[in-house]
């Protein structure tokens, strides 16, 4: 299968999922600043999930550099990886709605969790059809290091729903920050097999 093929299949999912999630922001029948209040939980977890998908298209289209040609068990990981990213507008709109009560967050949690673990899956091959050079090797190790303790902030982050929605927030937020930017040896690597 062409690159290509699965890049727009794959954007295209992601923006469908993106706007099913902004159409639970219902507008509210009145024009008064007093009706927004009860959409404040919703809206903030629409951020959250719009930059949670965003960090995991910006990682997917640049990881598919590192590949000519598409696998089967690229294919699979990738609709596998497209799959919990499609629970996203339930987990995101369940949550905001109950305004981020404890069980709400920690189903988020857990579909942050199961999403991260297929992402590592889809990475390992990834890996395995890469292209062979030295800055790719360390891209790949370091990936492995960011899922790693993404697994460990999403372990914890579903029982810190029950005691501490802030700390659950912080959680999320460290874990953004550590996949905000793609990985630079990716880069590196690409720039160099172009020249």
């Amino acid at each position: 299968m062409n690159k290509t093929r699965l890049e727009t299949f794959s954007d295209g999912v992601i923006a469908i999922i993106i706007t099913i999630m902004v159409l639970e922001l219902k507008v509210p029948h009145s024009s008064d600043f007093e009706a927004l209040k009860p959409l404040i939980p919703v809206f903030i977890s629409y951020v959250l999930s719009f930059i949670y998908i965003g960090i995991y298209w910006g990682n997917h289209h640049h990881i598919l550099h590192m590949i000519k040609n598409i696998s089967p068990g690229i294919l699979l990981s990738n609709l596998n990886l497209l799959f919990w990213l499609s629970l996203t507008p339930f987990a995101t709109a369940w949550m905001g709605e109950n305004h981020f009560e404890p069980n709400t967050v920690a189903i988020y949690g857990i579909l942050l969790l199961i999403t991260g673990i297929s992402f590592y899956i889809f990475l390992r091959f990834i890996e395995k059809k890469s292209i062979h050079k030295s800055e790719i090797k360390i891209a790949f190790k370091n990936l492995r290091i960011k899922c790693a303790i993404s697994t460990i902030g999403y372990l914890a982050l579903i029982p810190s729903a029950y005691f501490s929605i802030i700390l659950s927030a912080m959680i999320f937020i460290i874990i953004f920050f550590i996949w905000l930017f793609p990985e630079k040896a990716i880069e590196k690597a690409m720039n160099e097999t172009e020249q």
